[in-house]
């Protein structure tokens, strides 16, 4: 598929427009070149205040747990019901949950810490943490797609939260690799949905591998919404082959490319190098970014600054 291109993006062929769906019969939403009514994120994020979903408590004490034994390798019960105020039953069962997503490995006694290449792969994991940074930067992110687009989202958490916003974008043509993504648009008028086939993760639940690279590259898109593990001021990173090589890919079909991170995943690196910092048109990061770190972006790209709701 080739779909016509974002404004200011290159020329596309006709295959393009053929490719993008058709608006209903009523009057089509306003053109690229006027101002979209209630298109702020503060709108976007009150029309939606319903669905988002809300950090619970057991959540942020999971995460306070995983971050400090992390940070000091082993803890014990005691010494986690001190640091977060609760009971050692209750303690017991954050790190039975936090064991059975393979964050911790529990001991008699305590827990140490697994590699963070180990669980920071987990969708499940990955759910329920900074959900408030996710849904901002997501509301951000939504301002930059107009009704009649093309767009590739991959698989990570934020991508399923920008989702939810923009079956409010119809009509577009939404691509991904993501079931959870899919399932979003699966049924919404004036959504053409193309999912990407491939091998079949459980962990991301979605679908990897050189089958679904193969498959990308039969596309082209108005634009292209990722995220990835890690970024410092100049290059992009993740842990694992195979997802490089389908986020990848994905860039490669996008006429403009916008990378979606909380500000966590910032001052970080991984073992695989996904692209330089600067082959994206926009970054889009929380509040939480560093000042020095956010500087230094902006003099290489376009950086969007989303404010979490409290």
């Amino acid at each position: 598929m080739t779909a016509t291109g974002a404004p200011g993006g290159r020329a596309r062929g006709r295959a393009g427009s053929q490719a993008r769906p058709q608006p209903p019969s009523r009057a089509r939403p306003q053109t690229h070149a006027e101002p979209r009514p209630q298109a702020s994120s503060e709108s976007r994020g009150q029309a939606h205040s319903e669905s988002r979903p809300q950090t619970r408590p057991q959540d942020a004490r999971r995460q306070t747990i995983t971050e400090y034994v992390l940070e000091h390798s082993t803890a014990t019960a005691a010494e986690l019901a001190g640091l977060t105020g609760v009971s050692l039953m209750t303690v017991h069962r954050d790190l039975d949950e936090l064991a059975r997503l393979g964050v911790l490995r529990k001991f008699r006694g305590g827990v140490s810490a697994l590699p963070s290449s180990v669980f920071e792969s987990s969708l499940e994991y990955r759910l329920g943490v900074n959900r408030a940074e996710k849904e901002a930067v997501a509301s951000v992110a939504a301002e930059l797609v107009e009704p009649g687009m093309s767009v590739m989202l991959d698989d990570s958490t934020t991508a399923l939260a920008l989702a939810r916003l923009l079956v409010e974008a119809a009509p577009l043509t939404v691509v991904t690799n993501a079931r959870r993504v899919a399932e979003v648009f699966a049924g919404v008028p004036h959504i053409r949905l193309i999912g990407l086939g491939g091998e079949y993760s459980h962990t991301h639940d979605s679908f990897l591998g050189v089958p679904c690279a193969e498959a990308i590259g039969a596309l082209s898109v108005d634009m292209v919404l990722v995220s990835t593990s890690a970024m410092d001021a100049r290059t992009t990173y993740h842990q694992e082959q195979d997802v490089v090589l389908v986020k990848r890919a994905m860039l490669a079909a996008g006429t403009r490319k916008v990378l979606l991170m909380d500000a966590s995943k910032t001052r970080r690196t991984a073992l695989h190098r996904l692209c330089p910092v600067d082959d994206f048109d926009q970054v889009v990061v929380d509040d939480g970014i560093e000042a020095g770190l956010l500087e230094e972006l902006r003099e290489s790209v376009d950086v969007r600054v989303a404010k979490p709701v409290p």
